[in-house]
């Protein structure tokens, strides 16, 4: 079975389990969202509101590191994905903004209200500037850490908007690790083995 397969199958098992939104009776079917289609304004747990925080902290860690990285090892892989990772980032602060919730993002790279994010960028920044091929692996995993926070915070969440948005991500974070592995298996000639 190849990643690709893996990777189609664990999404839509995902979109199976989280399901879709729940409709509701609208007073004016028809117009607005969608005929029926429920307007989600309660605001979310302190534990959904916990999880946003961090993971708009989490976006931000994965930005900052690929815009670094590109810049040392002028790969389009890192380049593209930070872009990527900036629209993340953004979604995820319209949906704090949404809901009244106070940000965390710091405005200087590296920097992060939580410490341990602080002290992780330092140590992933460490071993992607040591190769092109560190910098690739450093991708892998900030990418499978991402899935796996993700999967978390979408079995967490209550709120249907929550569980979109974090679905969303899901899918892309997938594309970046298949980008990120297909660029560690290819063996570029700036990818020395090591």
């Amino acid at each position: 079975m190849t990643f690709s397969t893996i990777r189609t199958l664990t999404l839509a098992a995902t979109i199976v389990a989280v399901g879709f939104p729940a409709y509701a009776q609208n007073a004016n079917p028809g117009k607005g969202r969608g005929p029926g289609l429920a307007v989600d304004t309660t605001p979310p747990s302190a534990e959904e509101a916990k999880t946003l925080a961090f993971m708009r902290e989490e976006e931000k860690l994965a930005r900052d590191i690929y815009r670094q990285l590109a810049e040392k090892w002028n790969l389009t892989v890192f380049r593209n994905i930070a872009e990527s990772e900036e629209q993340h980032f953004q979604a995820i602060g319209r949906m704090l903004t949404k809901y009244n919730l106070p940000d965390p993002a710091l405005k200087d790279a590296g920097v992060y209200s939580d410490a341990q994010l602080t002290a992780l960028y330092a140590e992933l920044m460490t071993k992607g500037m040591a190769s092109a091929k560190d910098a690739l692996e450093v991708g892998v995993l900030i990418e499978k850490t991402d899935i796996a926070d993700l999967g978390a915070a979408i079995e967490a969440a209550v709120k249907p908007t929550l569980k979109r948005l974090y679905t969303n991500l899901l899918a892309a974070s997938y594309n970046h690790l298949e980008a990120f592995e297909t660029n560690l298996e290819s063996a570029c000639p700036i990818c020395p083995l090591q």
